[in-house]
């Protein structure tokens, strides 16, 4: 494709040198520039890739797109913004492939992957080719492909990549899950959405955001960029908010072409009734003006009920029927690391939770409460280079809701594990703990996990929160392979072939 096509995609720009070269190829790290490569110079938290400029040419880009002046041997544009450019030219290069789908959002601080995943079963139930984008994978067809070692949504060269196998597939709604360091850095821009979701909007994040006000309009992007998107036949823009949230007072005045809202509390569009909570799942009664339906599901807590109601909610928007949206809910039997039950014959329940913010870990908190007449035992820790107020909060969260707490190593990276361990004990004796008896203080996560399951009597609850299906942990700036789910099936079978292989779940604490 020729530099001039491509920048037909950029509204903002200044142009030095020829248009008329052929580009093979998009890149924003110099490292993996290939001859004919466009070059996109982004400034980022550790590294500017402005000053890789001269490595990606030797490397072989043919044009640099960037933000600074500067003067160099190949065709240069410079933009006011290289991310947001960088997904422009993403988009053209592959085609505008979202202009082709109908485009689906999720965004909020909990329940997007879930929500993304019922929404897309509840699509697949009806008949539709669906394609998802989550933080834990992207799915076209029938092929899966992993989008990172921690929950961000890919970046904007993979978001166009999946989009166009979307097309070459044949698929017809592309679900995708956006975070709010995807919006802000325009990881999701150009993606054309024609309905977005929000689920809550709660405490987190602020270690980038800074303020829960910049947060709360990085997650609004998604709905503001609806009416500037492209328009596709019979497809209105459609805003789906959650009443009950307090976010819906802030996005209710973003402009849309149809609003649909849900909820339990406050009055909305889709609600339920009903409902009734097992430990083998929960029932409810699903209202809406059109009718009414009974669902049945196997994920657990009332967090859930407001995960299907929004699903519902988009089923309603794209005319599903009733009996899909029915067939699609029960489907889905579970999303990895979300409430996932680790089950090896013990005479309790053990669960993995990716739940890392205070909300949701309250929530999680409160369903494990639901699920076990006997003690709810917690392991969780809180991620270093993050939000730190969050730290205490969740420690007296944890305190108030759980029988014992054991603070843990939770991606340290290179702030001290015990100083953010310590932060989060400030919350468990602010409830009232003292150390020794309410809570323990364990740095290395495998051990806190086989200390809290050696803790579990009949009938007890163990919950490891934080990590979910992630499977690295992150010391000093070394991405280590980790996984709970296995850590807690060594736990549990501490005679097991892989509690044996010591390459299976190495000790991390001596990394920090």
């Amino acid at each position: 494709m020729k530099l001039s096509n491509l920048l037909t995609a950029l509204s903002h720009k200044q142009v030095h040198g020829r248009v008329d070269v052929e580009i093979k190829g998009l890149a924003q790290d110099s490292r993996q520039v290939t001859p004919g490569d466009l070059f996109v110079a982004i400034k980022g938290l550790d590294a500017d890739g402005h000053d890789f400029i001269p490595d990606a040419i030797r490397r072989g880009a043919v044009a640099v797109v960037g933000e600074r002046e500067t003067s160099i041997s190949v065709p240069y544009v410079l933009v006011p913004d290289s991310r947001q450019a960088l997904a422009h030219l993403a988009a053209a290069f592959h085609g505008h492939p979202a202009r082709k789908l109908r485009v689906i959002g999720v965004t909020g601080t909990d329940g997007k992957t879930t929500t993304v995943e019922l929404i897309r079963s509840i699509l697949a139930a009806a008949g539709h080719k669906t394609g998802m984008i989550s933080t834990v994978e992207a799915l076209i067809g029938d092929e899966h492909y992993e989008t990172g070692l921690h929950t961000t949504t890919p970046d904007a060269l993979q978001v166009q990549g999946f989009l166009e196998q979307m097309v070459v597939a044949g698929t017809e709604y592309a679900v995708l899950e956006a975070t709010s360091h995807g919006l802000a850095q325009h990881r999701v821009t150009a993606c054309d959405f024609d309905v977005a979701v929000a689920t809550n909007i709660t405490h987190e994040h602020l270690d980038y955001h800074k303020t829960y006000e910049d947060y709360r309009e990085a997650k609004a992007r998604l709905f503001r960029d609806l009416a500037s998107s492209f328009r596709k036949p019979d497809m209105p823009k459609t805003s789906i908010l959650n009443a009950d949230d307090s976010s819906f007072e802030y996005l209710r005045p973003v402009p849309a072409d149809r609003y649909l809202t849900y909820g339990l509390e406050r009055s909305a569009d889709v609600t339920a009734r009903d409902i009734v909570f097992e430990p083998a799942g929960t029932t409810f009664t699903a209202v809406m003006p059109q009718g009414e339906f009974a669902v049945r599901t196997e994920l657990p807590g009332p967090f859930n009920v407001y995960n299907i109601l929004a699903a519902i909610a988009v089923g309603v928007s794209q005319a599903v029927p009733f009996e899909a949206m029915r067939e699609g809910i029960e489907a889905l039997r579970g999303v990895p690391g979300r409430m996932e039950r680790i089950v090896l014959g013990q005479d309790f329940t053990a669960i993995v939770d990716f739940a890392h913010t205070p909300n949701a870990l309250r929530r999680a908190l409160e369903t494990a409460r639901g699920l076990t007449d006997g003690r709810v035992i917690v392991v969780f820790g809180c991620a270093g280079l993050r939000d730190v107020a969050k730290r205490p909060m969740m420690g007296e969260i944890a305190a108030k809701l759980a029988d014992r707490v054991v603070i843990t190593a939770e991606d340290p990276r290179t702030e001290d594990l015990d100083a953010i361990m310590a932060q989060i004990a400030v919350g468990c004796e602010r409830a009232g703990r003292r150390e020794g008896q309410g809570y323990w203080r364990i740095g290395d996560r495998g051990e806190a996990i086989e200390f809290a399951v050696k803790m579990a009597r009949a009938g007890d609850l163990v919950i490891v929160t934080g990590k979910g299906h992630e499977r690295t942990m992150c010391f000093r700036t070394t991405e280590y392979p980790w996984d709970d789910r296995e850590a807690v099936r060594e736990a549990l079978n501490p005679k097991s072939e892989i509690r044996n292989r010591k390459s299976a779940q190495p000790s991390l604490r001596d990394q920090s």
